[in-house]
């Protein structure tokens, strides 16, 4: 085991700041999902694997469960009122099961594609046990276990400032991280963030695409940095679009400007995948003649940068050739390039696997795909992908009487968190290589979750249909201005 001293600094110092009496560790942890490429220790036991920082947060987090006053009440009101937690703890199980059996059970009767760091590469190989399935099995459980820890802190009341003021953190941080990265480059200082990336991943931090230098901020590689600015921009634009946050609004456009300059494909695929919906939605907004604020922005903001870039080309035809060959190679001959070919050739020896394991997979870690449905079937198989699926549509599914449950900012910090794991979901479609689906899916689950239980208990105490469970007081009295009961844990 070699300790990063790096990632054990930077440790320490996310460690004092949410130590302070207003935050958390949960305030914590999320400071330091923006830290991508930084690790804690490699673990050479495990062929190199460098867990990042985030898991010793997460780690702290189930720690210090068990010393919280009233959890067992809270944990079971969790899994009273929730399936899913029930499904959490079945899928946990059938990867932890398969990551073990389907290596060996299915040994040679199938290829994968598996990531060598002696050799450095992608290879193809026959089927069989290897290190990933040890550590990528870890990750997967990791995030489910920190889903039923923040699904039963999240019952009390309050309890979601403290996320809101988490991923904004984490927003704030990413978005830095990707303007320092920038700014090194433009001024010749290169890779300015290279202290921060000693996880043992391939580093793509200095390459260029038409002439242009790729934004990694604090992420291993362009790609990498896209898929995590999707998710924040999602994050930072919906709680702009409920609150009118000017915070959110300046972490919105700083993250729109830094995804067209990342040159990278997931960017763009992604912001014209993530824009239809916005579309869709002020167009509706256009037929009922009901135009928002933010939506009228939205439209002065574009017919602004028309004519900008109208002027622009009248003055010099020239002007945006430079960007038409980057979108142009970015996107349109991305498939026919040997990384694209490459990618397509993964896909496709992995729904073969899924095929030659007869629907079950060949295990979490044990093969590498390049879009996460394609990697949900042919490591967990169909149960798994139908189980994941079933989680997806419970983020999707916005809890009934959010708005008139919770007060505008925790109502606005559910939908937000929501638009943050369906963007996860929308990148990682077009660029992950394995079946977990992430720390942000977990704890966009388990928001939507307790939302979900509180409003609930809400409903069934004050219709006075059920009695009071024995983890859980009302109190008398409104609090001021916030118009609806207070949630209290003994």
């Amino acid at each position: 085991m070699q300790p990063s001293v790096s990632g054990i600094l930077i440790c320490g110092a996310i460690l004092v700041f949410a130590c302070w009496p207003t935050r958390s560790l949960f305030v914590g942890l999320a400071a330091s999902m923006a830290f991508g490429a930084t690790a804690l220790v490699t673990l050479t036991s495990l062929g190199g694997s460098s867990p990042l920082i985030y898991t010793l947060f997460a780690g702290l987090l189930l720690a210090i469960l068990p010393l919280r006053r009233g959890i067992r009440g809270d944990i079971g009101i969790l899994f009273r009122y929730s399936h899913t937690a029930w499904l959490v703890c079945a899928l946990l199980i059938y990867a932890v099961i398969g990551a073990v059996l389907f290596p060996r059970l299915f040994a040679g009767q199938t290829s994968v594609f598996v990531a060598s760091r002696t050799l450095g590469g992608v290879y193809e190989v026959p089927l069989g046990p290897v290190s990933g399935n040890i550590s990528q099995t870890g990750y997967f459980v990791l995030g489910g276990m920190v889903f039923l820890a923040l699904s039963a802190s999240l019952l009390r009341d309050n309890a979601l400032a403290q996320v809101r003021q988490g991923f904004f953190l984490w927003c704030a941080l990413h978005t830095g991280f990707g303007l320092l990265d920038l700014l090194g480059k433009l001024v010749g200082a290169g890779d300015v963030l290279a202290f921060l990336r000693t996880a043992s991943y391939a580093m793509l931090t200095e390459t260029t695409q038409a002439g242009f230098a790729r934004i990694a901020g604090a992420q291993s590689e362009a790609s990498a940095f896209a898929s995590m600015s999707l998710a924040a921009l999602a994050f930072a634009f919906t709680y702009w679009r409920r609150t009118a946050s000017r915070f959110a609004l300046a972490l919105t456009l700083t993250l729109m400007v830094l995804l067209l300059l990342s040159t990278s494909s997931t960017a763009y695929v992604g912001l014209t995948l993530l824009g239809i919906p916005v579309a869709f939605s002020i167009c509706r907004s256009l037929s009922m003649r009901r135009l928002h604020g933010q939506e009228i922005f939205l439209l002065a903001l574009g017919f602004a940068s028309l004519f900008v870039a109208l002027g622009l080309a009248v003055h010099n035809d020239k002007f945006f050739d430079p960007m038409m060959r980057l979108v142009n190679q970015a996107i349109f001959e991305k498939a026919g390039s040997a990384s694209g070919q490459e990618r397509g050739y993964w896909n496709y020896i992995s729904l073969k696997s899924f095929v030659d394991t007869l629907g079950l997979g060949v295990g979490i870690g044990s093969s590498r795909a390049s879009s996460w449905p394609v990697a949900v079937l042919s490591q967990l198989g169909a149960v798994g992908c139908i189980m994941l699926t079933l989680l997806v549509l419970d983020i999707a599914r916005r809890p009934a009487h959010l708005d008139t449950a919770l007060d505008v900012r925790d109502a606005a910090t559910v939908d937000s968190i929501r638009a943050c794991a369906l963007a996860g979901i929308v990148s990682g479609s077009l660029i992950s290589g394995t079946a977990d689906p992430g720390l942000i899916f977990f704890i966009s689950l388990a928001v939507v979750t307790s939302s979900s239980i509180r409003i609930s208990l809400q409903g069934r105490l004050s219709a006075d249909q059920v009695p009071i469970p024995s983890a859980i007081r009302f109190a008398g009295t409104r609090a001021p201005g916030a118009g609806r009961p207070i949630l209290w844990t003994r």
